[in-house]
């Protein structure tokens, strides 16, 4: 069985379990984000063991795959580049048009470095509008510098 394969299969019993992912999350672990539950259920992050059980019980997932939710995941997972799918081509559009204005305000304010990835926080909220919801993200990341050597 393959991590891709695990994804199919989640995809699938939520389908038919007719569960969302904020319902999954309550069920797997409520003390670690709605949003690395969903990734690890995607094949982008990995699961603790005893989350990974509850998951592949709430699933009906066989063991391999509560294996695979706790395996260090081969990360990356967009299928083309450019993106086609409309929502996350609109990520794709904000570094495209502000890429460039962030690295330069990020240097600016920090030096010569990155926002790490990993040492990481997202946060994702609905805020009303009368106009229409908005979407807010929130994103931190620790800022590493780049060293000489």
């Amino acid at each position: 069985m393959t991590r891709a394969e695990v994804t199919e299969l989640v995809l699938s019993a939520k389908r038919m379990k007719g569960l969302t992912w904020k319902q999954i999350h309550e069920k797997v672990s409520i003390s670690t984000s709605q949003i690395v539950i969903t990734a690890a259920m995607l094949g982008q992050m990995r699961l603790e063991p005893n989350e990974a059980a509850k998951a592949a019980e709430l699933l009906d997932l066989p063991k391999e795959a509560e294996i695979l939710l706790t395996e260090i995941p081969y990360r990356g997972s967009l299928p083309e580049v450019p993106p086609t799918d409309p929502v996350i081509y609109r990520f794709y559009e904000l570094i495209q048009v502000y890429g460039t204005t962030w690295k330069e305000l990020i240097h600016e304010e920090f030096g010569d470095g990155i926002m790490s990835a990993i040492d990481f926080d997202m946060t994702l909220e609905r805020q009303p509008d009368q106009k229409g919801d908005r979407v807010k993200l929130g994103m931190s990341g620790k800022f590493l510098s780049y060293k000489r050597y």
